[in-house]
């Protein structure tokens, strides 16, 4: 088979049941609500993609395309300009099962190299790294559905453990462990944040340490930047706005972010949130507007790691300042980053629509619309209230002050019976 073919997209829409010509028809619309024009792409533009001809489609229908599938371009098979095509990805296939395949490879290759007398020791390459990266786009994938299941800390750990493992599994070249320790601290990096959503504070502890440690090894500046800059979230959940401070201003003054200005307009907008904290009323509007001038600046185009361009655009920037100017008290302004966040939100940010939503409800109800924060409060997804932390606590303190405020009105009504009925069915 042609070594350009892009099997990851074939293997993705042979599972998901796409043909050339619905693929194109499903971007198109994508595309339609992204900018408000109808895209053009008809069945011989999937086509291309699938042969290779295309390796990197242009911005907009790159954002399209991950609107409809929910992962990111390079998880899909496609390779900025500049790079060199990875290994082509293997058909997907059940996720329990490629563990068990990665792991019992892993392991085979160890004892291999173990085994006295045996053959000369397997040469490990870049495509054992390529493989790794996959699994890495599944656990951010997974992580934007579900967000602070201990499941996904789990499993993140344990394929950062598996990146270690496969420094002693074979010989390789500087380039090859430095990207092996990347993909550790990558995946150790998941497996905080997985933490730091489900307020297990000590276990993220535990994992930034060790993610820290690979990051230094690797080199790696944009795994150092998300570490960092986790940490500065971590450290502003837990009521510690100094920490916080200083933890995202060593994200921020790493000089990845003086060369991309996404990567600057990301640590300024996680400052904004941060201000708002810390009660910074100036602070915040000046970090707000420092982050909307950076990612404005920043080309769409420019190569980018899947965490980023999974997670970071102008919806996650509004999420963040809605949370600033909910801790500021300042729910009018906290009211409209919410509605700016969800009408740009990427149809895959289950978890973020989920939390926004929520946020919107207590600014309502701040402001004394008891019916529509009532309204709003109802419309996250029961799944989302019973089995995240952040989510489960922050609908908790909404009925709580809706009670407070009104506690005879029939929007308590409403809510207490919404919670005892529809919350009940998915436990």
């Amino acid at each position: 088979m042609d070594a350009t073919r892009n099997e990851a997209l074939e293997a993705w829409m042979g599972e998901h049941g796409y043909s050339s010509n619905s693929l194109a028809e499903a971007v198109n619309r994508a595309l339609e609500r992204l900018t408000g024009r109808t895209g053009g792409l008809d069945g011989s533009s999937v086509r291309d993609w699938k042969a290779g001809r295309v390796r990197w489609p242009k911005s907009a229908t790159r954002r399209a395309l991950e609107d409809v599938s929910g992962l990111p371009a390079t998880a899909l098979g496609f390779v900025p300009r500049g790079r060199t095509p990875s290994t082509p990805a293997a058909p997907q296939e059940d996720p329990d099962m490629k563990r068990r395949t990665l792991a019992g490879g892993i392991a085979a290759a160890v004892a291999a190299a173990a085994a006295p007398g045996s053959a000369a020791p397997r040469r490990i390459g870049m495509s054992d790294v390529d493989r790794l990266q996959r699994r890495f786009a599944e656990i951010i994938a997974s992580d934007h559905r579900h967000g602070g299941q201990l499941g996904i800390e789990q499993r993140a750990a344990e394929l950062a453990d598996e990146a270690l493992n496969l420094q002693n599994a074979g010989s390789a070249t500087q380039r090859v462990r430095s990207n092996l320790y990347a993909c550790a601290a990558s995946f150790r990096s998941s497996a905080m944040w997985a933490a730091i959503d489900g307020r297990r504070y000590a276990d993220a502890k535990a994992h930034m340490r060790e993610a820290q440690a690979l990051a230094e090894m690797s080199g790696d500046q944009a795994i150092k930047f998300r570490i960092w800059s986790h940490a500065g979230a971590m450290y502003r959940h837990m009521g510690r706005p100094a920490d916080a401070f200083a933890a995202n201003d060593v994200a921020r003054n790493l000089h990845i972010t003086r060369r991309d200005p996404m990567f600057a307009s990301l640590g300024l907008a996680r400052q904004t949130a941060i201000h708002g904290a810390a009660q910074d009323r100036t602070g915040t509007r000046r970090s707000f507007e420092q982050a909307q001038d950076a990612i404005q600046r920043a080309n769409p185009d420019d190569y980018r790691p899947v965490w980023l361009l999974a997670f970071y655009d102008q919806a996650e920037l509004h999420s963040l300042a809605l949370s600033a100017h909910l801790a500021l008290g300042d729910y009018p302004t906290a009211e409209y980053h919410a509605h700016r966040c969800l009408a740009t939100l990427r149809p895959h940010m289950r978890r973020s629509h989920a939390i926004t939503t929520t946020r919107l409800a207590h600014a309502q109800l701040a402001q004394g619309d008891l019916e529509s924060a009532t309204a709003t409060a109802m419309q996250v997804p029961a799944d989302a209230a019973m089995q995240h932390a952040r989510v489960s606590r922050m609908l908790q303190e909404f009925g709580a002050a809706l009670r407070a405020t009104a506690p005879r009105s029939s929007s308590v009504q409403t809510w207490t019976a919404h919670t005892r009925d529809d919350w009940k069915a998915t436990t």
